[in-house]
């Protein structure tokens, strides 16, 4: 009798050890999941905050006169000889509708439109939930008026492509903001 209740005991605890094996190997999985798509998040957000950088440092290059077209919370365009051709181009960042997005789960994301001369090119989504400028004077307050612009203010929000889970279990987007803010040396 005892050599019965030896073996469903041990039976229990095998069974339990087991299950704690597998619990912890599912966990260990979600926690690389979830460490992964942060680190991908941070790239993305690095690398729309490089693109985004790269042309705002080259507002009004080789350009007289005023630089800035439009300055809006939501849409920039500018003068720059962004090619480095002889050739003054204008320059217009914004975004496009969250519905225009289709290979993400995410519903909110959306696309970057880089417009120079008229030539659409779309960017990657990477994310991309909002972006918003605002404009500073030499002094460092928040300006409208074309002429006075020193600083462009660029915030970026960006989210995970796809919902990870989080330590309670439940499905989330990650989320990152990133913050610039470029003086560009033309204007």
């Amino acid at each position: 009798m005892s050599t019965i209740l030896d073996l469903i005991g041990s039976a229990v605890i095998g069974a339990a050890v087991i299950l704690l094996m597998l619990h912890l190997n599912m966990y260990s999985s979600n926690i690389k999941f979830s460490s992964d798509s942060e680190l991908r998040l941070q790239q993305d957000a690095k690398t729309l905050a490089d693109i985004v950088s790269y042309d705002l440092r080259k507002v009004g290059f080789r350009k007289s006169g005023t630089a800035m077209i439009t300055a809006q919370p939501k849409k920039i365009s500018f003068y720059s000889d962004i090619d480095s051709n002889g050739i003054v181009d204008v320059i217009t960042y914004q975004l496009s509708d969250s519905l225009l997005v289709n290979n993400t789960t995410n519903p909110r994301d959306k696309i970057l439109y880089r417009i120079v001369n008229n030539d659409t090119s779309k960017g990657p989504s990477l994310g991309l939930v909002d972006l918003n400028f605002e404009y500073r004077n030499v002094t460092g307050n928040i300006t409208v008026n074309l002429d006075s612009i020193k600083y462009i203010n660029a915030e970026l929000w960006v989210e995970s492509l796809e919902m990870v889970k989080d330590p309670k279990g439940k499905n989330n987007y990650l989320f990152t903001y990133w913050e610039l803010t470029i003086n560009p040396r033309s204007i």
